[in-house]
């Protein structure tokens, strides 16, 4: 009697393992990593370091201000959307810091060059 339950449990595991097992390869297929197509097609030109700041500058412009468009809007009543006002708020402000670390890494690495002897 006391058997029972046990090999019940068992194969009750047992059966739970399977449906995971199964349930783990239907999530993560087999597959073979190979080469990107879009290296051989050279989609993707070199970008001087001058267009990439140029780049990121005009990312956190567009963050800054749409960040004060939601908050506008929300002040005058035109949207009731705080929360995106306030997600728009905090993802200019974490751009602008990014932004800054960069400058300031940027103008040490500078000021480091500068004082290289020749």
């Amino acid at each position: 009697m006391a058997m029972q339950p046990i090999n019940n449990a068992v194969s009750a595991e047992q059966l739970m393992l399977t449906k995971m097992q199964a349930m783990q390869q239907q999530v993560q297929p087999d597959f073979m990593v190979t080469n990107n197509p879009m290296d051989t097609q050279k989609v993707n030109q070199p970008l001087a370091f001058s267009g990439a700041m140029k780049n990121v500058l005009d990312m956190v412009n567009e963050h800054q201000s749409l960040a004060s468009k939601k908050m506008t809007a929300v002040e005058t009543g035109q949207s009731d959307d705080l929360v995106g006002a306030m997600i728009a708020s905090q993802k200019a402000s974490l751009s602008f810091s990014a932004l800054m670390q960069v400058r300031n890494k940027v103008v040490a690495s500078f000021e480091d060059v500068m004082k290289m002897p020749v």
